[in-house]
């Protein structure tokens, strides 16, 4: 069972493309939720709105613990954000969740007005090119040694830069997969919460959290 983070942002999207996905998938508002799930998804939104939503719902540290214990999450631009060890131009008192070693940089690509979309080959995702909408986007600044680049722009100004990682039981991207109708990206983190023992019960999510 995988749960996605209903605090704020595309939630019902993330529903809608996991359950696509092959999924059995839930919200997660509560800590006894989140016990219960196997894997998470960190939806776009506001990055600092999240932040302070997390500690309000009595979130934060049982799912920073999950997630330093292994807990499988995939994170779409504000939940990259969040996976992140360092952000560059954080609001004040800004925290992430962590997990992520990469340097990511908030609202990399600008305002809103600057959305753009770009076909991009993604390592992971078969069939081709994955259409990715950029949504006051960050991007990863810097990886460390133990991050798989899984994507980067392709073209213009921010040619390069780098917009999809793995890490482990970490995936996250700047772009917003759940928007496009391709599910792959999604179908993709279902796969790596199968690889690591999920088995769409509460019993195995508890089992996942407890190794």
């Amino acid at each position: 069972m995988v749960g996605v983070l209903a605090m704020q942002g595309d939630v019902r999207e993330h529903l809608a493309a996991l359950e696509a996905g092959g999924a059995e998938a839930v919200l997660v508002r509560r800590v006894e939720e989140l016990a219960a799930v196997d894997g998470i998804v960190l939806p776009g939104g506001e990055s600092t709105t999240m932040d302070r939503l997390l500690t309000t719902f009595g979130l934060r540290e049982p799912l920073r613990e999950a997630i330093a214990a292994g807990l499988p999450a995939y994170g779409s631009c504000a939940g990259m954000i969040l996976l992140a060890d360092r952000l560059v131009e954080a609001a004040p008192g800004q925290r992430t969740l962590g997990g992520l070693d990469v340097v990511v940089r908030r609202n990399a690509f600008g305002r809103q007005v600057d959305s753009w979309e770009e076909d991009l080959p993604m390592s992971g995702v078969e069939d081709g090119p994955v259409r990715a909408v950029f949504i006051r986007a960050p991007w990863v600044e810097e990886a460390g040694e133990g991050v798989d680049v899984l994507a980067r722009v392709g073209s213009g100004p921010a040619a390069g830069r780098i917009v999809a990682v793995r890490q482990g039981n970490l995936m996250a991207t700047s772009f917003h997969p759940e928007i496009t109708g391709d599910t792959r990206v999604h179908r993709a983190f279902v796969r790596l919460v199968a690889a690591r023992g999920g088995d769409g019960s509460p019993a195995g999510a508890q089992a996942t959290h407890a190794s």
